[in-house]
């Protein structure tokens, strides 16, 4: 009876120990996405235009062709080279670091490029809807998965390099997994609302039993346009806060620290004006700062980088 209860008392201690586990891949895969709100935000505000123009009942389906192809990239592609490169090359995360802010302040200072400078009539695309849909469709989805790509490389770095350097291997996926899982999710199944909204809207004011149901209904129908546009503006900021975050730290952590110095020492001047909010007014000015550092940079790749996305035949989404 004794060694029956010893052994009850090694399984709780060992269920303890791998539900502490847990706990721990659960935290620092939390704190890991986190570090990537940038890119996925982009993801969210990029993903919705691959969908415009095909018929309602085509728009989960592609939504879900498309998240498949994420999962695939970052489960079965990035995952494995991100352990193999946290594993013998350690010393690479830093400049991938670098190229995939860099990447990021690039695409938000060409959206913001292009507000200020809209394309000529004339340079406007022809319109797709003349090609055959089952093609445009498989050509929609090819560009966004491509699309993801990229994006999907920079959360999985962004999350590599935010797991503790001690962490084992086996650690190290666990994390990675749970964050390319429950970015993939959280991403496409806010798409999947957004790009049902108006269908919700109009059943809801054409279909409404209650007056309320109806103005409601009515609400998101209108109110639509201008969220998509906020989503937009507010991914753009993303990005350029987050991309000038990763070029300031990176910097530092390949030796050079005087870009990091310099803001932190403006933000703590700032916060130091201030009287009961010195945290909050520090982390604005810091992430504002940032920001203007990634637009700056930005503006700056906007020729060499389109050049070489036109030469590969990728081109800016």
């Amino acid at each position: 009876m004794s060694g029956a209860l010893a052994l009850l008392d090694d399984v709780a201690a060992i269920a303890k120990v791998a539900a502490a586990s847990v706990d721990d891949v659960i935290g620092q895969a939390a704190k890991a996405g986190a570090k990537a709100a940038g890119a996925v935000i982009d993801d969210a505000a990029v993903t919705p235009k691959y969908v415009h123009g095909f018929a309602p009942a085509r728009e989960l389906p592609i939504v879900w062709k498309i998240a498949r192809g994420s999962i695939f990239n970052k489960v079965i592609i990035l995952l494995p080279a991100a352990l193999l490169l946290g594993t013998f090359a350690p010393w690479a995360i830093a400049p991938l670091l670098l190229l995939g802010g860099g990447y990021l302040c690039f695409e938000g200072a060409e959206k913001v490029w292009h507000w200020l400078n809209p394309p000529a009539r004339h340079d406007v695309p022809v319109d797709e809807k003349a090609l055959d849909a089952v093609h445009l469709e498989e050509q929609k989805v090819r560009g966004a998965i491509k699309t993801d790509f990229i994006l999907s490389a920079e959360i999985m770095t962004i999350a590599l390099s935010a797991l503790p350097p001690e962490a084992g291997i086996a650690f190290q996926a666990a994390a990675l997994l749970l964050v390319a899982i429950a970015i993939t999710a959280g991403v496409y199944g806010a798409v999947a609302l957004i790009v049902k909204a108006d269908d919700v809207g109009l059943a809801m004011a054409s279909r409404g039993r209650l007056g309320l149901t109806r103005a409601a209904g009515r609400g998101i129908v209108r109110g639509m346009p201008g969220f998509l546009r906020l989503l937009m503006l507010v991914g753009t900021a993303a990005m350029l806060w987050v991309g000038g975050s990763i070029i300031v730290h990176s910097l530092a952590e390949i030796g050079w620290h005087t870009p990091e110095d310099l803001i932190d020492h403006a933000a703590g001047f700032v916060a130091g004006l201030a009287s009961g909010a010195e945290g909050a007014v520090a982390w604005t000015v810091k992430a504002a700062l940032d920001g203007v550092l990634g637009l700056a940079l930005g503006l700056v790749l906007i020729a060499p980088v389109g050049a070489v996305l036109r030469m590969t035949g990728q081109g800016g989404h």
